[in-house]
């Protein structure tokens, strides 16, 4: 297409989750309340964590990476869409909109590997005891967890790098509550081939290969939990796994929805419902999932409080 023939999109319209006025003002009420409550539970687990030393340990340094991936990730999100469930224009530029999903693919690629990441602790600790300490050092956990940012980064990159080679013109409208690759691939009016090649070859990284380490870190585990003889030991373990497995379910389930399947057979409708789930109610559940239902956790929160009030 020659340049002369088409004007390029300076701006896009979001329509949302809904385009009924009447469950504006509810939706601003509910996402405020659960941004609140994901700010608080992810910023608190970040700051107890730091304050408690018996939680300087390579489980709690990797929540603390997870909280702060879940703050991030929501503030990318949530505020943008609390200001269009206000305004009547919801409107934002190109660059912002280019901005805030390269933000948005580094945060969720690099929860996708922190997952992963954790799920090998456990399997470490539970499996090999006696060697977890010699297995996951400081050094081999800061450069897990630097391995994880590395991907993050360099899977926004590759994404936000051929998002910018694609033409926008005429169609402005994106159908989803914020700038997700997908909605915007279906405006561009010049060639998306290689766009859907690489999101299928990272989202094979990103979420298939860490599905696969957690699912086979956690049959490991199980497997021997089954053979402990302390019934006590085991129905705690199971208890620790099934939670954490809930939380793994439910993000990488709706990322596979969104990612994973044909863009012939997508709907956005039901995108923007999956999206929901992996961008606003994750976040706020790790705090609760992974940290709140912890015994350490609690007595390091009783602790702090003591000492504040005395």
């Amino acid at each position: 297409m020659e340049k002369g023939n088409y004007s390029l999109v300076t701006e896009f319209y979001l329509i949302g989750l809904t385009d009924q006025p009447e469950l504006q003002l509810p939706l601003f009420f509910l996402f405020l309340a659960i941004y609140v409550f994901t700010v608080m539970g992810n910023l608190g687990m970040i700051i107890l964590i730091g304050l408690s030393s018996h939680l300087h340990n390579p489980m709690y340094y990797f929540l603390c990476n997870l909280s702060l991936i879940d703050l991030c990730q929501s503030t990318v999100i949530i505020p943008k869409m609390l200001m269009n469930l206000l305004s009547e224009k919801n409107t934002i530029s190109y660059h912002e909109c280019t901005t805030q999903f390269h933000f948005f693919a580094f945060f969720a690629i690099s929860e996708c590997q922190m997952l992963a990441v954790m799920a090998y602790d456990r399997f470490v600790v539970i499996c090999y005891p006696l060697r977890y300490s010699l297995i996951m050092s400081y050094q081999v956990c800061s450069r897990l967890v630097g391995g994880v940012y590395a991907l993050g980064l360099t899977g926004a990159t590759a994404h936000t790098g051929c998002l910018l080679r694609v033409l926008f013109c005429k169609e402005n409208v994106i159908n989803h509550y914020f700038c997700d690759l997908l909605p915007l691939l279906k405006l561009a009016c010049s060639s998306t081939y290689v766009n859907e090649v690489v999101l299928l070859s990272f989202s094979t990284v990103n979420i298939l290969f860490p599905t696969l380490t957690i699912i086979f870190s956690y049959v490991l585990i199980i497997a021997n939990i089954l053979k402990t003889q302390s019934t006590g030991g085991r129905s705690k373990a199971f208890r620790t796994c099934s939670s954490h497995m809930v939380a793994v379910g439910v993000f990488f389930g709706s990322l596979s929805f969104m990612y994973l399947q044909p863009s012939s057979v997508s709907s956005m409708d039901q995108g923007k419902v999956s999206s929901v789930f992996y961008t606003i109610i994750v976040p706020m559940l790790n705090p609760l999932i992974y940290c709140l239902r912890n015994r350490d956790v609690k007595i390091a929160l009783n602790k702090v409080i003591e000492s504040t009030f005395q």
